[in-house]
């Protein structure tokens, strides 16, 4: 029978030893120095031109998305729109360390994650307008994307939920002998949810083959780090659930890369939970409903622009002949115009008819499910001019 003592590995003191801080030094990896060149010593990922090509178009696309959609929102075209700008490099460099049977469960900043994954233009902008295209029926708010066919789960709202149900979904890859990792990405605020550690101590536990990706952007909205928690980062949590960790630059393709890569490998050897913490920066805004001049500096801004991923992962891109300018800028011209194009298509298709809203919960809409429908539908015909004018009776 397995032995159950849990004292059985402790050493023993005969004095006070009061444990503090820094016993554990936390490295954190960096593949390209700041400028895009590459470090000396560092070793390399098994990454090729193809590969690396996709990975900075996949992060300027999210940059020209970005761009756009937080215009739309402030010309009252969408009600919403959270920008990834500044962390582009872990979501998408993450992404690309994966497979495609791998499932992703995302926060609300890995719409670059999801881009590399082949979510289309099209598809984005029916889902920032939920209109009748939308995959869920226009049933979410803007940025809140799911895709059965690419193995990524639809965003919740609520800052962790996922995290335990990513533990769970692990646990059902492993049950069912796949080889297949669960991702679960959420920002270091996040970490402050309850979630957060039940998520940690199931997957420890029971052994799921999860990677917990933390962007570490030093902000949750508009609290920084300092005044969130007192420990070394996210990275030293993992540690104290038994959870092999990696700490990495965020704004560092290579390092990212590198650091999914073996997380995976990991995973599915050992039938284990991984956390990387990325320590990265949001350059843009919490959300279009934030105003980071009132908590942040300009001089601090600027000094993490200089870590700009997608300009950092550039210059080494150049630096081993492997992008054409000339080229490099036709496909960012190019994006603008698809992405506008899409933008302006999707804003003229109606949403679904009111009676699809009871669909889809049950397999005959019940009783009083039909009495909701018929109160609200009597609702939007006394105050039309409130809704728009396909959302009453079809």
């Amino acid at each position: 029978m397995k032995d159950r003592n849990h004292l059985a590995n402790i050493g023993l003191v005969h004095q006070v030893n009061v444990i503090e801080n820094g016993l554990i030094d936390i490295p954190m990896l960096q593949v390209l120095q700041p400028d895009g060149t590459l470090h000396p010593q560092a070793e390399l990922p098994n990454i090729t031109q193809q590969a690396a090509l996709k990975i900075l178009h996949t992060m300027q696309y999210v940059r020209v998305l970005d761009e756009r959609m937080v215009a739309a929102q402030r010309q009252g075209r969408i009600s919403f729109y959270l920008a990834c700008t500044g962390e582009e490099a872990s979501t998408v460099a993450s992404a690309a360390a994966l497979e495609p049977q791998d499932m992703i469960m995302s926060q609300y900043r890995e719409q670059g994650a999801l881009a590399y994954r082949g979510f289309t233009s099209k598809e984005f902008m029916d889902q920032m307008f939920s209109n009748q295209n939308e995959l869920n029926k226009g049933r979410q708010m803007p940025i809140h994307y799911g895709s059965k066919a690419l193995n990524f789960m639809t965003i919740s709202s609520p800052l962790g939920t996922q995290i335990p149900q990513a533990s769970g979904y692990a646990y059902g890859q492993k049950m069912a002998g796949l080889e297949a990792v669960t991702i679960c990405y959420f920002g270091e605020g996040a970490a402050s949810e309850g979630d957060f550690h039940a998520g940690l101590n199931m997957a420890a536990v029971l052994n799921c083959p999860v990677i917990f990706f933390c962007r570490n952007n030093g902000y949750a909205i508009s609290t920084p780090s300092e005044e969130q928690f007192k420990g070394d980062g996210i990275a030293s949590r993992g540690l104290g659930y038994g959870i092999r960790t990696i700490r990495v630059d965020g704004n560092d393709v290579l390092a990212v890369y590198s650091a999914t890569q073996k997380a995976r490998e990991l995973a599915l050897e050992h039938q284990c939970p991984v956390l990387i913490e990325a320590m990265t920066y949001r350059l843009a805004a919490h959300s279009t409903s934030d105003d980071p001049t009132s908590y942040r500096s300009k001089d601090e801004e600027g000094s993490w622009l200089l870590k700009d991923p997608v300009a950092r992962f550039k210059t080494w891109m150049q630096s081993k002949g492997w992008l054409d300018e000339e080229q490099n800028l036709a496909f960012i011209e190019q994006t603008r115009q698809e992405v506008l194009k899409e933008l302006k298509l999707a804003e003229q298709v109606p949403v679904c008819p009111i009676e699809q809203i009871i669909e889809d919960v049950y397999d005959t809409p019940p009783w009083h499910l039909k009495a909701q429908l018929a109160e609200l539908k009597t609702h939007i015909d006394m105050y039309p001019e409130a809704y728009p004018k396909t959302s009453g009776r079809s």
